[in-house]
């Protein structure tokens, strides 16, 4: 089966954020967002340790370790920039002040439940962090993750079976198998890896989805 890379994912982030929004870029997978946001597009990226414009990583050999993100990998700064406490940084994400928020997650249902903190396992180590400030503060948020857990079930089900990190609250799915938008009818897909037929995809999920221009 064919999948998208996870820059191909981050290609398809990039390119429905638009002009003039703010954007948080969590910890993992959705960092990749800042190295393909459109070169003719003004965006303003904010990470939760307190940074306001964030660039690309940097290129080898020219990170400067100062400058890192929340998830600590080094980043670098676009003109303009600003650095503020932490308590700001959760006064901007608790206040509405961002447009979107890209999050990437164990499990997320088809009403926009996300589940992104915990599995419930005994052993797992729960990492909540700013997600759940991001989720029910955050405009819109986007989910970035693979489609397919390592036993090959679906992360899109239709009843998160984590615990929850928010309710109701992710608009949008991008997969290394699909794009999918959540909406009050229901999951419609938009962008599907080359290879894959939606009635394929409906049954890897297991739940139900229709065309996005259906």
């Amino acid at each position: 089966m064919n999948r998208y890379s996870r820059n191909q994912m981050a290609q398809h982030v990039a390119r429905d954020i638009p002009e003039g929004a703010y954007v948080n870029l969590g910890i993992g997978m959705p960092t990749l967002v800042a190295n393909h946001i459109p070169a003719d597009r003004e965006i303003v990226l904010q990470s939760e340790n307190g940074l306001l414009g964030m660039g690309p990583a940097p290129d080898a050999g020219e990170e400067d370790y100062d400058l890192i993100n929340a998830g600590k990998q080094p980043v670098t700064l676009l003109p303009g920039a600003s650095f503020f406490h932490h308590a700001d940084s959760f006064a901007m994400m608790r206040g509405g002040h961002l447009d979107i928020c890209v999050l990437g997650a164990f499990q997320v249902a088809v009403n926009g439940d996300l589940a992104n903190w915990h599995t419930g396992e005994p052993d797992a180590m729960p990492a909540v962090g700013g997600a759940m400030d991001l989720a029910s503060g955050a405009k819109q948020v986007f989910v970035m993750m693979e489609h397919l857990t390592k036993k090959g079930e679906s992360k899109i089900v239709e009843h998160c079976s984590y615990p929850l990190t928010g309710l109701r609250c992710v608009s949008r799915v991008y997969t290394d198998l699909a794009t999918i938008h959540i909406t009050s009818h229901g999951l419609f897909v938009g962008d599907l890896v080359e290879g894959l037929s939606l009635e394929d995809l409906i049954k890897l999920s297991g739940v139900k989805m229709q065309a996005l221009n259906n």
